[in-house]
Protein backbone atom coordinates (compact mmCIF):
# COMPACT_ATOMS: atom_id res chain seq x y z
CA UNK A 1 0.00 0.00 0.00
CA UNK A 2 1.42 3.35 -1.04
CA UNK A 3 1.94 6.08 1.54
CA UNK A 4 -0.46 9.02 1.54
CA UNK A 5 0.65 12.03 -0.49
CA UNK A 6 0.68 15.45 1.23
CA UNK A 7 -2.55 17.35 0.65
CA UNK A 8 -2.51 21.05 -0.11
CA UNK A 9 -5.44 23.38 0.25
CA UNK A 10 -7.55 21.43 2.72
CA UNK A 11 -10.79 23.28 3.33
CA UNK A 12 -11.83 24.44 6.80
CA UNK A 13 -15.07 22.48 6.54
CA UNK A 14 -13.10 19.27 5.95
CA UNK A 15 -10.91 19.96 8.97
CA UNK A 16 -13.97 20.61 11.13
CA UNK A 17 -15.73 17.45 9.98
CA UNK A 18 -12.70 15.22 10.59
CA UNK A 19 -10.91 16.73 13.59
CA UNK A 20 -13.19 19.05 15.51
CA UNK A 21 -15.91 16.57 16.48
CA UNK A 22 -14.26 14.35 19.11
CA UNK A 23 -16.30 11.96 21.23
CA UNK A 24 -16.88 13.15 24.81
CA UNK A 25 -16.75 11.09 27.99
CA UNK A 26 -19.85 12.57 29.61
CA UNK A 27 -22.49 11.19 27.22
CA UNK A 28 -23.45 7.63 28.15
CA UNK A 29 -26.13 5.67 29.95
CA UNK A 30 -25.85 2.34 31.74
CA UNK A 31 -28.54 -0.32 31.90
CA UNK A 32 -28.58 -2.51 35.03
CA UNK A 33 -31.12 -5.30 35.29
CA UNK A 34 -30.28 -7.70 38.16
CA UNK A 35 -31.51 -11.28 38.03
CA UNK A 36 -35.23 -11.30 38.79
CA UNK A 37 -35.15 -13.36 41.98
CA UNK A 38 -37.51 -13.13 44.95
CA UNK A 39 -34.52 -12.79 47.29
CA UNK A 40 -33.22 -9.60 45.64
CA UNK A 41 -36.67 -8.09 45.06
CA UNK A 42 -37.75 -8.62 48.68
CA UNK A 43 -34.73 -6.74 50.00
CA UNK A 44 -34.96 -3.67 47.79
CA UNK A 45 -38.78 -3.38 47.80
CA UNK A 46 -38.86 -1.39 44.57
CA UNK A 47 -40.80 -1.95 41.37
CA UNK A 48 -38.63 -3.27 38.47
CA UNK A 49 -39.15 -0.23 36.22
CA UNK A 50 -38.27 2.20 38.99
CA UNK A 51 -35.29 0.04 39.94
CA UNK A 52 -33.69 0.21 36.49
CA UNK A 53 -34.30 3.93 36.09
CA UNK A 54 -32.78 4.74 39.47
CA UNK A 55 -29.62 2.76 38.76
CA UNK A 56 -29.16 4.29 35.32
CA UNK A 57 -29.46 7.85 36.56
CA UNK A 58 -27.36 7.23 39.68
CA UNK A 59 -24.38 5.83 37.74
CA UNK A 60 -21.98 8.79 37.55
CA UNK A 61 -18.88 6.97 36.36
CA UNK A 62 -18.24 3.88 34.28
CA UNK A 63 -15.53 2.44 32.04
CA UNK A 64 -15.94 1.11 28.53
CA UNK A 65 -14.38 -2.36 28.63
CA UNK A 66 -11.20 -3.33 26.83
CA UNK A 67 -9.52 -6.47 25.57
CA UNK A 68 -6.20 -7.64 24.19
CA UNK A 69 -4.78 -10.45 22.10
CA UNK A 70 -2.54 -13.01 23.74
CA UNK A 71 0.28 -14.09 21.44
CA UNK A 72 2.90 -16.77 21.03
CA UNK A 73 6.45 -15.74 20.26
CA UNK A 74 8.06 -17.44 17.27
CA UNK A 75 11.82 -17.16 16.91
CA UNK A 76 14.02 -17.77 13.89
CA UNK A 77 11.42 -19.02 11.41
CA UNK A 78 13.13 -16.33 9.39
CA UNK A 79 16.74 -15.49 10.18
CA UNK A 80 17.00 -12.80 12.81
CA UNK A 81 13.25 -12.22 12.92
CA UNK A 82 10.97 -12.59 15.96
CA UNK A 83 7.28 -12.91 15.13
CA UNK A 84 4.13 -13.04 17.21
CA UNK A 85 0.89 -14.85 16.39
CA UNK A 86 -2.42 -14.43 18.21
CA UNK A 87 -4.04 -17.44 19.84
CA UNK A 88 -6.59 -15.96 22.28
CA UNK A 89 -8.55 -12.80 22.96
CA UNK A 90 -8.25 -11.76 26.60
CA UNK A 91 -10.97 -9.56 28.13
CA UNK A 92 -10.52 -7.23 31.10
CA UNK A 93 -11.24 -9.14 34.30
CA UNK A 94 -13.70 -6.58 35.71
CA UNK A 95 -15.63 -3.37 35.10
CA UNK A 96 -16.14 -0.64 37.71
CA UNK A 97 -19.27 1.49 38.14
CA UNK A 98 -19.68 4.40 40.57
CA UNK A 99 -23.10 5.47 41.85
CA UNK A 100 -24.51 8.36 43.84
CA UNK A 101 -26.24 7.01 46.94
CA UNK A 102 -29.71 8.45 47.51
CA UNK A 103 -30.53 9.51 51.05
CA UNK A 104 -34.14 8.35 50.95
CA UNK A 105 -33.48 4.62 51.22
CA UNK A 106 -29.80 3.90 50.38
CA UNK A 107 -31.19 1.96 47.46
CA UNK A 108 -27.92 1.43 45.57
CA UNK A 109 -26.16 -0.08 48.58
CA UNK A 110 -29.10 -2.33 49.45
CA UNK A 111 -29.45 -3.59 45.90
CA UNK A 112 -25.84 -4.66 45.38
CA UNK A 113 -25.57 -6.06 48.90
CA UNK A 114 -28.63 -8.17 48.08
CA UNK A 115 -27.16 -9.29 44.74
CA UNK A 116 -23.88 -10.37 46.36
CA UNK A 117 -25.84 -11.96 49.20
CA UNK A 118 -27.83 -14.00 46.72
CA UNK A 119 -24.63 -15.18 45.01
CA UNK A 120 -23.41 -16.34 48.44
CA UNK A 121 -26.75 -18.13 48.98
CA UNK A 122 -27.83 -16.14 52.02
CA UNK A 123 -31.48 -16.59 51.07
CA UNK A 124 -32.54 -19.25 53.54
CA UNK A 125 -33.71 -18.43 57.05
CA UNK A 126 -33.26 -15.10 58.82
CA UNK A 127 -30.13 -13.77 57.13
CA UNK A 128 -29.46 -11.09 59.74
CA UNK A 129 -29.56 -13.57 62.63
CA UNK A 130 -27.39 -16.01 60.71
CA UNK A 131 -24.78 -13.33 59.95
CA UNK A 132 -24.56 -12.42 63.63
CA UNK A 133 -24.30 -16.02 64.83
CA UNK A 134 -20.95 -17.54 65.77
CA UNK A 135 -21.61 -20.52 63.52
CA UNK A 136 -22.48 -18.39 60.46
CA UNK A 137 -22.02 -20.26 57.17
CA UNK A 138 -23.01 -19.98 53.53
CA UNK A 139 -22.91 -22.06 50.37
CA UNK A 140 -22.40 -20.21 47.09
CA UNK A 141 -25.12 -20.54 44.45
CA UNK A 142 -24.63 -21.91 40.95
CA UNK A 143 -23.33 -19.16 38.59
CA UNK A 144 -26.28 -19.51 36.24
CA UNK A 145 -28.59 -18.21 38.98
CA UNK A 146 -26.77 -14.99 39.90
CA UNK A 147 -25.11 -13.95 36.60
CA UNK A 148 -26.93 -11.85 34.00
CA UNK A 149 -28.59 -13.76 31.19
CA UNK A 150 -28.91 -16.90 33.31
CA UNK A 151 -31.90 -18.66 34.83
CA UNK A 152 -33.43 -15.45 36.21
CA UNK A 153 -32.52 -13.14 33.33
CA UNK A 154 -30.93 -9.77 33.92
CA UNK A 155 -28.52 -7.74 31.80
CA UNK A 156 -25.73 -5.20 32.00
CA UNK A 157 -24.77 -2.80 29.22
CA UNK A 158 -23.31 0.65 28.52
CA UNK A 159 -24.63 2.79 25.70
CA UNK A 160 -22.18 5.44 24.41
CA UNK A 161 -23.59 8.30 22.38
CA UNK A 162 -22.81 11.97 21.71
CA UNK A 163 -24.53 15.26 22.40
CA UNK A 164 -25.80 15.41 18.81
CA UNK A 165 -27.57 12.10 19.30
CA UNK A 166 -30.95 13.69 18.58
CA UNK A 167 -29.85 14.36 14.99
CA UNK A 168 -27.23 11.64 14.39
CA UNK A 169 -29.05 8.75 16.08
CA UNK A 170 -25.79 6.78 16.39
CA UNK A 171 -24.69 4.89 19.50
CA UNK A 172 -22.46 2.02 20.56
CA UNK A 173 -23.77 -0.56 23.03
CA UNK A 174 -21.34 -2.64 25.09
CA UNK A 175 -23.16 -5.78 26.25
CA UNK A 176 -21.60 -7.74 29.12
CA UNK A 177 -22.08 -11.51 29.20
CA UNK A 178 -22.57 -13.37 32.51
CA UNK A 179 -21.90 -10.31 34.67
CA UNK A 180 -22.27 -10.13 38.44
CA UNK A 181 -20.91 -7.88 41.22
CA UNK A 182 -17.77 -9.16 42.91
CA UNK A 183 -16.78 -6.17 45.03
CA UNK A 184 -18.36 -3.19 46.80
CA UNK A 185 -15.69 -0.65 47.70
CA UNK A 186 -15.58 0.78 51.20
CA UNK A 187 -17.29 4.17 51.55
CA UNK A 188 -15.52 6.46 54.07
CA UNK A 189 -17.67 8.73 56.23
CA UNK A 190 -16.32 11.56 58.39
CA UNK A 191 -17.34 14.65 60.39
CA UNK A 192 -15.38 16.89 58.01
CA UNK A 193 -17.16 18.98 55.40
CA UNK A 194 -19.93 16.95 53.80
CA UNK A 195 -19.44 15.35 50.40
CA UNK A 196 -21.66 13.26 48.19
CA UNK A 197 -21.66 9.62 49.21
CA UNK A 198 -20.63 7.39 46.31
CA UNK A 199 -20.68 3.62 45.99
CA UNK A 200 -18.27 1.90 43.57
CA UNK A 201 -19.15 -1.62 42.50
CA UNK A 202 -16.85 -3.94 40.50
CA UNK A 203 -18.41 -6.46 38.12
CA UNK A 204 -16.88 -9.63 36.76
CA UNK A 205 -17.97 -10.87 33.35
CA UNK A 206 -17.07 -13.55 30.82
CA UNK A 207 -16.80 -11.29 27.77
CA UNK A 208 -18.51 -8.40 26.04
CA UNK A 209 -19.80 -7.75 22.57
CA UNK A 210 -20.52 -4.48 20.78
CA UNK A 211 -23.59 -3.50 18.82
CA UNK A 212 -23.91 -0.38 16.68
CA UNK A 213 -27.39 1.09 16.51
CA UNK A 214 -28.72 3.81 14.24
CA UNK A 215 -32.14 5.36 14.57
CA UNK A 216 -33.79 7.79 12.16
CA UNK A 217 -33.03 11.46 12.49
CA UNK A 218 -35.55 13.39 14.56
CA UNK A 219 -36.42 17.04 14.92
CA UNK A 220 -33.49 18.58 16.88
CA UNK A 221 -36.02 20.75 18.74
CA UNK A 222 -37.77 17.66 20.10
CA UNK A 223 -37.01 17.03 23.76
CA UNK A 224 -35.15 13.73 24.30
CA UNK A 225 -35.43 11.91 27.60
CA UNK A 226 -32.21 9.93 28.31
CA UNK A 227 -34.29 7.15 29.87
CA UNK A 228 -35.74 6.48 26.43
CA UNK A 229 -32.39 4.94 25.59
CA UNK A 230 -33.03 2.05 27.98
CA UNK A 231 -34.01 -1.22 26.24
CA UNK A 232 -37.74 -1.79 25.99
CA UNK A 233 -38.81 1.81 26.70
CA UNK A 234 -41.17 3.56 24.34
CA UNK A 235 -39.16 5.87 22.15
CA UNK A 236 -36.04 3.73 22.39
CA UNK A 237 -34.42 1.77 19.61
CA UNK A 238 -36.73 -1.23 19.51
CA UNK A 239 -39.57 -1.43 17.04
CA UNK A 240 -40.23 -1.20 13.33
CA UNK A 241 -38.53 1.39 11.21
CA UNK A 242 -35.15 1.34 12.92
CA UNK A 243 -31.99 0.20 11.22
CA UNK A 244 -30.02 -2.03 13.57
CA UNK A 245 -26.83 -3.83 12.68
CA UNK A 246 -23.98 -5.59 14.42
CA UNK A 247 -20.38 -5.13 13.37
CA UNK A 248 -19.35 -8.76 12.64
CA UNK A 249 -15.76 -7.96 13.56
CA UNK A 250 -16.75 -6.93 17.08
CA UNK A 251 -19.54 -9.41 17.93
Amino acid sequence: MAALDPKVGISMSEIKSKLLRPALTSHYICDFQPPDTEFITARINTAPGERYDKLSLACVEASLPGSSLMTNEINDDHTGVTERQAYRRQYDDRADFTFYVGNEDYYVIRLFEAWIGYAADEQYGDQQKRAAANNYYYRVNFPDSYTTGGTFGGSLSIRKFERDYATSGVSLIYNFVKAFPVNINSMPVAYDSSELLKCTVSFSYSRYWIKTEIKPRIDPLQQLNPLQLLPGNVGGFTGAGFEVFVDPGLA
